[in-house]
């Protein structure tokens, strides 16, 4: 069985050092990642809109090899998740908690 060579073990006690709580690190990395899929979504759908066809007719949908090339370029980009860990742990996302509301 071959091992993904781009998979890699992460000291989670590092990533727990940041926050203090390794499920608020986690949670932190989660919602960074959504951001990240959300934009990669957006450029993905505007690039691929470019050879959007209004022909109904399946006879006359042909391959465009541009629009494969672009969908196999994102499909090669590290995943969301791994993009914003390694942010996370080269303190590059900036975070902060909701204030605790006062009693007053």
């Amino acid at each position: 069985m071959a091992v993904n060579p781009s998979i890699i073990t992460r000291d989670l006690d590092k990533i727990a050092d940041k926050t203090g709580n390794i499920y608020e690190s986690l949670h932190i990395v989660g919602q960074r990642a959504k951001q990240i899929s959300n934009t990669l979504k957006e450029e993905l759908n505007a690039k691929l809109s470019e050879f959007a066809s209004t022909v109904d007719n399946l006879e006359e949908v042909f391959e465009n090899k541009e629009q494969i090339e672009i969908s196999k370029f994102y499909e090669r980009m590290p995943k969301p998740s791994a993009l914003a860990l390694e942010e996370f742990i080269e303190d590059k996302i900036y975070h902060r908690f909701p204030e605790e509301p006062t009693g007053e």
